[in-house]
């Protein structure tokens, strides 16, 4: 990153730092923000504004103990810029900055794990309680950045056709070992491209482009996506049916339902119904009914941390212990939906057994009319892939 430090992009790193420290916002929703109310900032601005950003909250423990503790957002990026090996502004602000203090703490941080990986005390014990000696590589790959990885639109358009425009329009990429229809880009604006308006692509991690694969679907089934959210695997799913039969999304928010209309005529899919569970009604008129059924449950999040790394510092052991309720009260009721004979998949972007196995073992000792066909869990790479598990289930 070959940037000028300008005191307007300081500025704004610290009102998006304040923003998610202390309001309690999301990263991603405090940069939208800041770029759509500082329309002067240009394009390199906004990308040195955003690296540094992400960088800050994905280290803000390692950087908070190279800066004596202290909360001063001016101090924290700082440290981040000497850390860096840039050479800082006389700015007002960071007169009584000691970079000597700050390399020599960093020195004494990285012999601590909790430190260097930058990760609350509590969600250590519990990785590594959970993992064991698989948690310190999995909390490496956690704290890379990530990847931007699309999802071929196959109702549209081939890989290989795809790739050939995307080496047209001057998208660098990169194809991803076994996945045929993922591809992995270099360059990250890619919004504004007639590809993606043509509804050529989709933006979809590589560990979650399988889970609809998994699903087995095929033309003509009738299935069900339960928590659909903005329906990204929704938009899998009808692509791998060939955009033939009938997939109903499901989601308790309305608003995500209304994203996924958007997303679907974009793809132009036709079979997908969008529906808000605003009672428990919607789901009983659902009981028996069909022959596919994608559980994508709410869960803590730990396997796309690299995606979302202020996650580390909003996630409590509360919400973990009443998320876990929350997926097997889903798995006990949502199951109903599905027909003798059809399949189910559990899926989750938590890499904790107790999200996952477990609840699969609790679910099946109380519902004997379900069989385990296959379980996989996807740990975090440092290339194409979030942490993710599923598990499918046949119902007798």
């Amino acid at each position: 990153m070959d940037i000028k430090l300008h005191k307007p992009i300081i500025r704004s790193i610290v009102t998006i730092l304040t923003e998610v420290f202390d309001q309690g916002k999301y990263v991603d929703r405090s940069l939208e923000y800041v770029f759509k109310n500082n329309k002067q900032l240009g394009a390199r601005d906004r990308a040195t504004i955003a690296e540094t950003v992400y960088d800050i909250v994905r280290y803000y423990r390692l950087y908070q103990y190279c800066t004596k503790g202290k909360n001063n957002y001016w101090e924290l990026i700082a440290c981040y810029f000497i850390l860096k090996k840039y050479e800082l502004p006389e700015f007002t602000e960071w007169q009584m900055v000691d970079e000597t203090y700050v390399e020599s703490q960093y020195q004494e941080a990285i012999k601590h794990r909790v430190l260097k990986e930058s990760i609350p005390d509590w969600l250590d014990e519990l990785g590594q309680q959970e993992l064991q000696s698989q948690w310190p590589e999995i909390l490496t790959n956690l704290n890379q950045k990530a990847n931007l990885i699309i999802r071929t639109n196959t109702l549209k358009i081939d890989t290989p056709t795809l790739r050939k425009k995307l080496k047209e329009e001057n998208i660098p990429y990169a194809e991803i070992e076994n996945q045929s229809d993922a591809t992995l880009l270099l360059k990250k604006n890619i919004y504004q491209s007639s590809l993606f308006k043509d509804g050529f692509f989709e933006v979809q991690d590589g560990a979650s482009q399988l889970v609809a694969p998994f699903l087995q679907v095929e033309s003509g089934m009738r299935v069900i996506d339960a928590c659909a959210g903005a329906g990204g695997k929704s938009l899998h799913i009808a692509s791998l049916m060939k955009n033939k039969g009938y997939l109903i999304s499901l989601d308790t928010e309305k608003w995500k339902l209304e994203e996924l209309r958007k997303r679907f005529r974009r793809n132009g899919i036709s079979i997908i119904e969008p529906r808000w569970i605003e009672n428990n009604k919607v789901i009983k008129r659902l009981v028996n009914s069909c022959d596919r059924l994608l559980l994508d449950v709410p869960c803590s999040g730990l396997g796309v941390v690299k995606r979302n790394p202020d996650a580390k510092w909003k996630l409590t052991v509360e919400f973990i212990q009443q998320i876990k309720k929350t997926q097997q009260e889903i798995l006990q009721q949502y199951s109903k939906m599905l027909r003798s004979g059809g399949k189910m998949v559990y899926a989750t972007c938590s890499i904790l057994p107790s999200e996952n196995q477990n609840q699969i073992t609790h679910f099946l000792n109380n519902n004997p009319d379900f069989k385990l066909e296959e379980d996989r869990i996807i740990l975090p790479d440092s290339e194409a892939h979030d942490g993710f598990y599923m598990a499918r289930l046949v119902k007798q």
